[in-house]
């Protein structure tokens, strides 16, 4: 069947698939390979494409992959929203397949064929004329089809940089004896299967040959659980499978590698491989990695009732571990490895209890002088089964408020101090005076520039300030004889009447010179580390 078939990326967000600029997902990259293996061709479009004016191809099929589990805010773009789908809809031609969490929605009904396993295997069995059945697709054929899907990347807005390209490793979770926790859906894919550190380099290789220079290894529940034969709950690792896919990741030289999820249970549990397993992470990752850990709760009673993987107690372990091997300040400026903590709001046996030993948990991690790279707090949806909690919005954001404030400021100013030097901040949008970018990674730190920057450039950026969530800084070095008047004025000490006689007495050559225009020493001082005369 030589026809061309259109691949609408609305762009995923699930915790084990990111999609939402500047990642380009693996399931979109599975559904080309796919289509290209069935012998057709494939032509990809984002939706930013298509909100700048771009004109949806017409075609005999076109699938569509969109939608979120996991709400977050974004900076440049976000995942299609219901509304939109439904403005495209009669745009779209030929017959219509749609992936992701839309699968999920009212919307689908709208579609022909509905993939809520996996939208790749479905369009192979339909253009192959196979028998269609949402079904899972093989080890094989995983495999196949991100070689073959690669080429896409090329025609991702954000290619080459910032783009991100997310490897998947294996599919399920060790937990789906038990049935996991009771939120997530990955357990009811069954027994984990694992793709070899070859297959993984193979598809690291043939995506570093269409340019992409950033990738993450996830799609994963743990990490540290990889290429592990113990079919237990909790596996012991194997640090020979993980020296094995990173040391083979690392002679790749992408400019970012960084990985995604852990279980706190396993690295608690197994302490000594785990530690051999974290030390080949730092050594062969990027700075500014971080360790998601998804503990959920630390209230016991919510533990129990929703059969989650960890006890706070656990997670501590864990949380000592991670920063004993990975607190160093990598190249960045940001430290090599920390983790970062997943906390779900809505579960079953809540009581505003639990939001205390939430606080009380993370109270202690600042209190150990402990280091977490970023809280995430949201609300469970109801994607395996709904929840009988109901949620007190006004009580949600006043604790939510109260975790940035108490927690969030402070840990920032521990993991970043004033004066920390972040390397290669790409510059995303500006908004009004205001410039916004974050270094390329996973989790990265917001930093704002206060003034103007050009967008899509790198800069090496000095901290000055700390947010809740984000972080104040300006360019370094700082060329003084060639800032605008906004931008002296947002240095330290300042302020617009001492950046007006900076500006007049400009060109400057020597600190002495400089120091003429302001006339504090301790200003002076602090300036002078950045200050540059070109």
């Amino acid at each position: 069947m030589d026809v061309k078939i259109v691949l609408i990326d609305g762009y995923i967000d699930d915790p084990a698939a990111l999609g939402v600029p500047p990642y380009i997902s693996p399931v979109s990259r599975a559904v080309a390979g796919a289509i290209i293996d069935a012998g057709s061709k494939v032509e990809y479009i984002t939706i930013d494409k298509i909100r700048k004016g771009h004109r949806i191809p017409k075609s005999k099929i076109s699938v569509l992959i969109s939608g979120s589990t996991v709400p977050g805010k974004y900076i440049r773009s976000m995942p299609m929203s219901l509304k939109e789908i439904r403005e495209i809809l009669p745009l779209i031609g030929g017959r219509k397949l749609i992936g992701g969490a839309a699968a999920f929605s009212a919307i689908s009904k709208e579609f022909d064929f509905t993939a809520k396993n996996d939208p790749a295997a479905l369009v192979y069995d339909i253009l192959t004329e196979k028998k269609v059945t949402d079904r899972f697709r093989t080890l094989n054929e995983w495999n196949r089809w991100m070689i073959l899907g690669a080429s896409i990347v090329t025609q991702h807005q954000d290619h080459p940089c910032p783009l991100i390209a997310e490897i998947e490793t294996y599919r399920g979770c060790h937990r789906y004896i038990s049935g996991g926790c009771s939120y997530c859906i990955e357990p009811l894919k069954g027994k984990p299967l694992m793709r070899s550190p070859e297959d993984i380099l193979m598809e690291a290789k043939e995506l570093k040959k269409f340019g992409v220079r950033n990738i993450r290894v996830g799609g994963q529940t743990c990490i540290i659980s990889y290429g592990s034969e113990d079919n237990s709950s909790i596996p012991r690792p194997n640090p020979n499978a993980i020296h094995e896919l990173f040391h083979g990741l690392k002679k790749l030289n992408f400019d970012v590698l960084h990985v995604d999820n852990a279980n706190p249970t396993v690295i608690s549990k197994y302490p000594e491989e785990s530690k051999e397993i974290l030390d080949i992470l730092v050594k062969c990752c990027t700075s500014g990695n971080v360790l998601a850990l998804g503990m959920e709760s630390a209230d016991t009673r919510v533990i129990k009732e929703n059969n989650l993987n960890s006890t706070p107690n656990q997670v501590l372990d864990a949380i000592r571990i991670i920063n004993k091997i990975g607190k160093e300040i990598g190249e960045n400026g940001m430290p090599r490895l920390l983790p970062g903590l997943n906390f779900i709001v809505g579960l079953s046996g809540e009581s505003k209890e639990t939001y205390s030993m939430n606080k009380e948990f993370l109270q202690k991690i600042l209190n150990e002088e402990l280091k977490v790279r970023r809280i995430n707090i949201r609300q469970v949806l109801p994607i395996r089964r709904n929840f009988d909690t109901k949620i007190n919005l006004n009580f949600f954001k006043k604790y939510k408020h109260d975790i940035r404030t108490t927690i969030d400021h402070n840990m920032l100013q521990t993991i970043v101090p004033k004066g920390t030097i972040l390397r290669k901040v790409f510059m995303e949008i500006n908004d009004g005076n205001t410039t916004f970018g974050r270094q390329i990674g996973s989790y990265p730190l917001l930093v704002g520039i206060p003034y103007h920057l050009e967008c899509g450039r790198f800069y090496d950026v000095k901290i000055t300030d700390w947010g809740f969530r984000s972080v104040t800084g300006v360019e370094y070095p700082f060329r003084i004889n060639h800032a605008t008047m906004n931008a002296i004025s947002s240095l330290p000490g300042i302020g617009k009447k001492r950046a007006a006689s900076i500006i007049k007495n400009r060109p400057y050559h020597l600190l002495n010179e400089l120091s003429r225009a302001i006339d504090d020493r301790n200003i002076i001082e602090n300036l002078k580390e950045f200050i540059s005369f070109e």
